[in-house]
């Protein structure tokens, strides 16, 4: 059970992003808000804006976009099953992030890596044919 005193004190948004875990350290979240790729409630911010519960925040890791509403405020970094109860995903971003997934698994299979790096001999032709 989640401690009262905890969710009435203030939190900055680069700390609950560290603390519910979308982000490995404060500093790389607070960097993803200053690129513009964390928007609170539909808008950019500044990593020290005040975090409320109720709070609709969208962000950006990787190639998922997740939108994630707020449902404690705590400034301590705990386990994950803890830290996954501060918020709920919306279901229109769980829906397009199992597209995208699919989408990228799908494209993959269409286009494979190649098995190896190509020759000295096999980059010479690539490049003689990217030249016309």
């Amino acid at each position: 059970m989640p401690n009262p005193a905890e969710s009435s004190t203030q939190v900055r948004l680069d700390k609950w992003l560290w603390a519910a875990r979308f982000y490995k350290t404060r500093s790389l979240a607070r960097d993803q808000i200053d690129g513009g790729k964390v928007h609170y409630n539909g808008q950019r911010s500044k990593p020290g804006k005040i975090v409320e519960a109720g709070a609709l925040i969208r962000l950006w890791q990787g190639q998922d976009e997740r939108e994630v509403r707020v449902l404690q405020v705590s400034e301590q970094r705990k386990s994950a099953p803890l830290a996954q109860r501060l918020y709920e995903e919306t279901e229109q971003s769980l829906k397009k992030r199992a597209e995208n997934s699919e989408a990228r698994r799908f494209n993959s299979q269409f286009a494979p890596s190649p098995e190896r790096r190509p020759d000295k001999q096999e980059r010479r032709q690539l490049l003689k044919v990217k030249q016309y």
